[in-house]
């Protein structure tokens, strides 16, 4: 069943497989519609982003959003209406485009449980790959670097956050070498480190290490509702000649989200050796004889409704089509009695 939402949130201690925290020097330096209306532009203040969630995302906003926007505005970035959102993927709330074109953007997770916080992800065409699983440790991540790179200029932009979250120079002090090494077991966990840090043991020629970063990776626990970690340990058993164990893991990816595969549908399924099996099981199962099928099978029809909207937002992931689909995903949200979030899914500046 999917939920389009995760089973599990909150944060706990992280236990680092030693492997993590062995010191490589030679990494250091490559590093409307007819709802509420909300008047923003392109210098939206965090007063617009905050009054937004509350009233169109229905969800508390995150304590120190106003000391990330401003970070990120300092570091080069315009900040962007929350509800400049179309072609995006519909649970996307806007911050900031970066020079580059990167949109950085909170996610609002349909179903998620109670007191788990709104992660901050980059945008992309299908779907989003994940920075962080809250502000904090996104503020917490660009401060740690830029003390690394003995600048200031973001930290005193980050105002109370900052303060609260670093204090400049501890990375110095702490004698870890590799700055890597320092987010990981400090900071929090993020999925372009442990890519990193497993491509870094296959340079080496250190498989085994390979392999239990990679596995550590995908710990339930650790990324919750996002199957990139899934697909990156997939194509590392490829790489290892592993093809029928890849197959599998990739099949096991599939069953997430897949607009959280941070990449294209196309290369998971190529992995699992599926053609368009599952994107054609898909559409049977949003059909009309589809949906009556499991009424007839006694699901709840809340439930039905949910799963044939985290469907749908599978089937627009596949070639970035979000545009066709939401007016159909916000109907199933509204069936299921999700009013806030079927009015979220819709609203557009």
């Amino acid at each position: 069943m999917k939920f389009g939402g995760v089973v599990s949130g909150g944060s706990s201690p992280i236990a680092l497989p030693k492997l993590l925290l062995r010191r490589n020097n030679n990494n250091n330096n490559n590093n409307n519609n007819n709802i509420i209306t909300i008047r923003c532009s392109s210098t939206s203040t965090s007063y617009d982003h905050v009054t937004f969630i509350k009233d169109v995302a229905a969800t508390g906003p995150p304590h120190h959003l106003h000391c990330l926007l401003k970070m990120l505005q300092t570091r080069g970035d315009s900040i962007l209406s929350p509800g400049d959102r179309k072609g995006l993927i519909p649970l996307a709330i806007p911050l900031s485009e970066s020079l580059s074109g990167s949109r950085t953007a909170l996610l609002r997770w349909p179903t998620a449980p109670p007191g788990m916080e709104m992660p901050i992800v980059e945008v992309h065409k299908h779907g989003v790959w994940l920075l962080a699983k809250n502000v904090d440790q996104y503020i917490h991540r660009i401060l740690v670097e830029e003390d690394a790179n003995n600048k200031g200029q973001l930290y005193e932009a980050s105002s109370e956050a900052g303060k609260k979250l670093y204090r400049r120079g501890d990375f110095a002090e702490s004698q870890i070498a590799n700055l890597d090494v320092y987010l990981l077991k400090k900071v929090g966990l993020f999925p372009d480190l442990l890519e990193c840090k497993v491509m870094q043991h296959f340079e080496k020629g250190d498989h085994v290490s390979a392999m239990v970063t990679g596995e550590f990776y995908t710990k339930k626990e650790h990324f919750p509702g996002f199957g990139r970690p899934f697909v990156f340990n997939a194509k590392i058993l490829l790489k290892v000649g592993r093809s029928l164990e890849a197959k599998d893991a990739a099949r096991g990816a599939l069953k997430s989200p897949w607009w959280t595969l941070g990449c294209k549908y196309q290369e998971v399924a190529e992995i699992a050796q599926w053609d368009d099996e599952q994107i054609e099981y898909i559409k049977e199962k949003v059909s009309e004889e589809g949906r009556q099928e499991d009424l007839h099978k006694g699901k709840d029809p809340a439930q039905v409704a949910l799963d044939e909207a985290a469907f749908l937002l599978d089937l627009a992931s596949v070639d970035g089509t979000w545009d066709e689909y939401e007016k159909r995903i916000a109907e199933c949200y509204k069936e299921a009695g999700l009013d806030d979030i079927a009015n979220f899914i819709l609203y557009k500046d």
